[in-house]
């Protein structure tokens, strides 16, 4: 969430409509999406359901100030995964019920590689803290199966042999360094 937070702080105001390297998003778009994941955050660790949330949070989330729109989302899905037994929790997603702890790795993938897409967007530094992206990797290693499946990225993009692991990880999902 850092990550992602650094750079909607530097989104100025002739930005938004700029291209990211996600296909069809405009940086709007994307900081949108991830303020709609955010706000998703506390409901579902609350224990409600897709169907209980419905389509309250579809559409134009960001309104006349997107950053404080990102600061508030952002603000209430870091307390409701700060909250005693939160990981140990299971959500309802819109494909069933899935262990908390899988929901946060799941976001925190989505908030990671959507840092590097913003940063690249706008022109500033895409490096996200090696920890960060050797255990994003990781993840997105054991998990690049059900990647391959769901649409929700591009094909792996071949990298050199000697590619750092941000590198490994943006190629693996879709994108190119």
């Amino acid at each position: 969430m850092t990550e992602f937070d650094s750079r909607v702080r530097r989104v100025r105001p002739d930005h938004w409509d700029l291209g990211t390297p996600c296909k069809e998003w405009s940086v709007h778009d994307l900081v949108n999406h991830l303020v709609y994941e955010q706000l998703w955050a506390p409901e579902l660790l609350a224990g409600c359901t897709v169907q209980q949330v419905g389509d309250r949070f579809d559409g134009d989330q960001l309104g006349d100030d997107p950053l404080h729109a990102w600061v508030v989302a952002a603000a209430a899905a870091r307390e409701a995964w700060i909250e005693p037994e939160a990981l140990a929790k299971t959500v309802n997603v819109s494909w069933g019920t899935i262990p908390a702890r899988e929901y946060c790795w799941q976001m925190t993938l989505d908030l990671g590689v959507h840092a590097w897409d913003l940063a690249r967007a706008i022109g500033v530094d895409d490096r996200l803290d090696p920890d960060l992206a050797r255990t994003l990797l990781e993840y997105a290693r054991a998990n690049a199966g059900s990647y391959a499946d769901s649409g929700l990225f591009d094909a792996p993009v071949p990298v050199p042999d000697d590619a750092d692991d941000q590198t490994r990880l943006v190629a693996l999902l879709g994108r190119t360094p």
